[in-house]
């Protein structure tokens, strides 16, 4: 048995960049369909959930999907050092709740979402352009025609993929977490934790959800390690290396596995019918490797920017383009610099991370915010200049803009 559909934009990806592409351009006044592999939107879970308070208030993004954190800790082999602020500007998202939230307002809005849905191929015209996508659904081969096709499907890139437009990541990062019950929590601090006993290329964390709920985590960069994630995250837990051992007993609910793209803006993402978002855009946050946030941001772009061009009648590259001007104008140069600071990093030995970290702790909360989030605009670059006159920082600040 097969079905067929009509659509004028086909979503492929029920995260949060495909379904605030989804919810932006049926609110706009066309006809989507958003399309998920799993049984439910967010079965599995893939990511730490960390993101900044500010981006939370301008998605309006509910309360009770996030915990604010305002303390910042780290921990190298011989040294700890905590930025703490007054108010809170990061936090740890209950992943599932908001990307459920996500793709119900993408319904309230109008999208018809389809789960189970697991695409394989594309359909293209004469002319080699995408119109559409097949896969399979509960009820066998399905397919669905589209006006433009919008790829959130994430790292796997599923559709470009299919398309010949991409190859595989070369650099990523490999993620491995426990979501856990610990008896001891300090629900307002974020630990990042550094050095080669906890990730040779990469960090480990231990991130507060609330209600004495932990998520601990090892990150790992690819190929810069071989490295298994899972692995070191289990001897960690074992030895109760550094802050976790303060937190008591621990109680396993869940395990998480994901993986993110590290190679940079590299990846051209509008062409006829079809556009780009997300991970399989590769926007992402190389210093702590996040990117919910631009999902959800350039999510919101592309729905709009695809749901005009339909209105138009032309979707060719060129009327699409306008959503890539806006990422690049936004994130391009501030992803540039961060990738700069992030390749100093992966080579530090045990006993560089412990400077590193006296450097980190002459921030002030909000320029610590700034650096972390990659906001390396150039009035911050001057700020954080006059301020610290202290020769290391400003070594770290001239490698952001470039300079040797």
């Amino acid at each position: 048995m097969s079905e067929e559909y009509h659509y004028d934009l086909v979503v492929v990806g029920g995260g949060p960049a495909g379904s605030s592409a989804a919810y932006s351009a049926a609110k706009n006044g066309i006809k989507v369909a958003l399309l998920e592999k799993e049984n439910t939107i967010a079965e599995t879970v893939r990511t730490s959930g960390v993101t900044w308070i500010q981006n939370i208030k301008e998605f309006g993004i509910p309360d009770d999907c996030f915990n604010p954190i305002k303390n910042f800790s780290f921990c190298s082999p011989n040294n700890e050092v905590t930025i703490s602020d007054t108010i809170p500007r990061a936090a740890v998202l209950d992943v599932r709740k908001t990307y459920r939230w996500l793709a119900n307002e993408a319904e309230n809005a109008g999208a018809d979402i389809f789960v189970k849905m697991n695409i394989k191929n594309v359909i293209e015209n004469e002319k080699g352009d995408i119109v559409g996508v097949t896969g399979i659904g509960p009820k066998g081969e399905t397919t669905f025609h589209a006006k433009v096709v919008i790829d959130a499907s994430g790292f796997p890139s599923t559709v470009c993929k299919a398309m010949g437009l991409a190859p595989q990541w070369e650099r990523f990062g490999a993620g491995a977490e426990y979501e856990m019950i610990a008896e001891n929590v300090d629900s307002e601090t974020w630990w990042l934790m550094v050095g080669q006993e906890y990730s040779p290329a990469g960090y480990a964390w231990i991130f507060p959800l609330g209600n004495n709920i932990v998520r601990i985590g090892v990150g790992v960069g690819k190929p810069e390690s071989n490295v298994d994630p899972t692995q070191r995250l289990k001897e960690i837990i074992e030895k109760k290396l550094g802050p976790i051992k303060k937190l008591g007993k621990l109680t396993e609910i869940e395990f998480h596995y994901g993986l993110i793209p590290n190679d940079g803006l590299s990846r051209k993402t509008v062409f006829n019918n079809l556009i780009l978002v997300g991970d399989s855009a590769g926007q992402a946050n190389p210093l702590v490797l996040e990117g919910i946030r631009y999902a959800i941001k350039f999510g919101r772009v592309a729905g709009k920017v695809a749901s005009d061009a339909i209105k138009s009648g032309n979707t060719e590259k060129k009327s699409l383009y306008p959503y890539e001007e806006n990422w690049r104008k936004s994130i391009e140069s501030k992803i540039n610099s961060a990738s700069k600071v992030q390749d100093r990093w992966i080579g530090l030995t045990d006993e560089e991370w412990d400077k590193e970290l006296d450097i980190i702790n002459e921030l002030k909360p909000e320029e610590f915010m700034d650096f972390i989030k990659a906001d390396f605009g150039l009035s911050n670059m001057i700020k954080l200049a006059t301020h610290h006159p202290k020769l290391v920082v400003r070594q770290l600040f001239n490698l952001v803009k470039g300079k040797k």
